[in-house]
């Protein structure tokens, strides 16, 4: 059964919502900007949180723009830390359904345990193309 979130549109009917996040220290964003972009041009609604970001922030900003997805760009080494908190935080918000995708530096081993620990439904790196990051969404939140 689709989510029907009142507007009187299913999932099919209307865009997807995406939150983009930066968690942590790492101020480098151009990444996620491009990623934004990309999805927005793929006709997606993109929330675009900014720098600097607590796990705390995203969860809620997740929550208050009842959002499909939550993709996180982390390129300064703390997706160990930073992911499994959000995701926590998440599941604390009744989100636990949310995919959450993981974008940025992720060492191949890395990803493979955010992935098998359930912290994490995909894991994207510089080079992916981004038709699979669009792609994804699509297939996660439309099953298309």
């Amino acid at each position: 059964m689709e989510r029907n979130r009142g507007w009187g549109l299913t999932m099919s009917e209307r865009k997807i919502r995406v939150l983009v996040a930066k968690p942590g220290l790492d101020g480098h964003d151009r990444g996620a900007k491009v990623v934004a972009r990309a999805l927005r041009d793929a006709g997606m609604e993109v929330i675009y949180t900014g720098l600097h970001q607590t796990p705390e922030q995203v969860a809620e900003a997740a929550l208050q723009e009842d959002v499909d997805v939550v993709g996180l760009s982390i390129l300064s080494g703390a997706h160990m830390t930073l992911v499994p908190r959000i995701k926590e935080l998440l599941a604390g918000r009744q989100m636990a359904d949310v995919p959450l995708m993981v974008g940025g530096i992720v060492p191949e081993e890395d990803a493979q345990k955010l992935l098998a620990e359930g912290y994490a439904d995909a894991v994207f790196t510089p080079g992916d193309p981004l038709e699979k990051i669009i792609d994804w969404i699509k297939e996660k939140c439309r099953g298309e």
